[in-house]
């Protein structure tokens, strides 16, 4: 379940106050917001919209949230990160899901059903230490409903 609706592919790990997630934000350019921004930016609505085709990885810990933008990312990596989070969700035990310098994915399993994660979310522009961002135990079954959702939308 997303905490926001972003028009595109969309993968959310978490809680509405606590999550990570790799977007595909997709803009409507008959929304009434885009063509007031568009009409804003003195640019036609479907200029201000775009393809919509570049990833970003969005995050929240505690309230506080920011994201940004993966340019160059194809959907492919996108799809091999989700792939590889299904494969470890179906089986036991704790996992990692690296996602390249940007995104790592710490799974463990907690009560039956259920797996805790932690995200080490580091922007591209920024080396320092990454955001950590837990999101407490989620239902697996759910996960993998999201993901086979993720996936056929690519």
């Amino acid at each position: 379940m997303s905490p926001m609706a972003v028009g595109g592919p969309a993968l959310f790990i978490g809680t509405d106050t606590d999550y990570v997630a790799l977007v595909r934000p997709e803009l409507d350019p008959g929304d009434e917001r885009v063509r007031r921004a568009a009409e804003e930016a003195g640019v036609t609505p479907e200029e201000l919209a775009g393809p919509g085709d570049t990833w970003a990885v969005l995050f929240d810990h505690g309230g506080e949230g920011d994201g940004f933008e993966l340019p160059g990312v194809r959907d492919a990596e996108p799809a091999d990160f989700a792939r590889r989070l299904r494969d470890g969700l179906t089986q036991e035990g704790p996992f990692t899901v690296d996602g390249g310098s940007v995104l790592r994915l710490d799974a463990r399993p907690d009560t039956p059903g259920t797996c805790a994660f932690t995200a080490y979310v580091t922007p591209p522009d920024d080396a320092g230490t990454p955001l950590t961002v837990e999101t407490g135990p989620l239902p697996v079954a759910a996960l993998l409903a999201d993901l086979d959702t993720f996936l056929g939308s690519l």
